[in-house]
């Protein structure tokens, strides 16, 4: 498994937070904006500078983020 900057992991989790957040309450301009500069954080990230990210990488940089929601949702149950 591959190792991700601390910066953009978080980035990946704030984006899926935003992203379910949004869902959750559709047409909110402000989420909409935010989750626009969260995805232009972490696609343009310095990490990919030398090689775009593989679909593979794209799902490794997610699996934190699920991992942590997994998580919280069993403890909420």
């Amino acid at each position: 498994m591959r190792t991700f900057p601390d910066d953009l992991v978080r980035a990946q989790r704030e984006w899926s937070a935003t992203y379910r957040q949004l869902a959750d309450r559709p047409g909110r301009t402000e989420l909409r904006r935010r989750l626009y500069r969260l995805s232009v954080q972490t696609f343009f990230h310095p990490c990919w500078q030398r090689r775009r990210p593989s679909p593979a990488a794209w799902w490794e940089l997610r699996e934190p983020g699920r991992t942590a929601r997994d998580a919280s949702e069993r403890l909420h149950r």
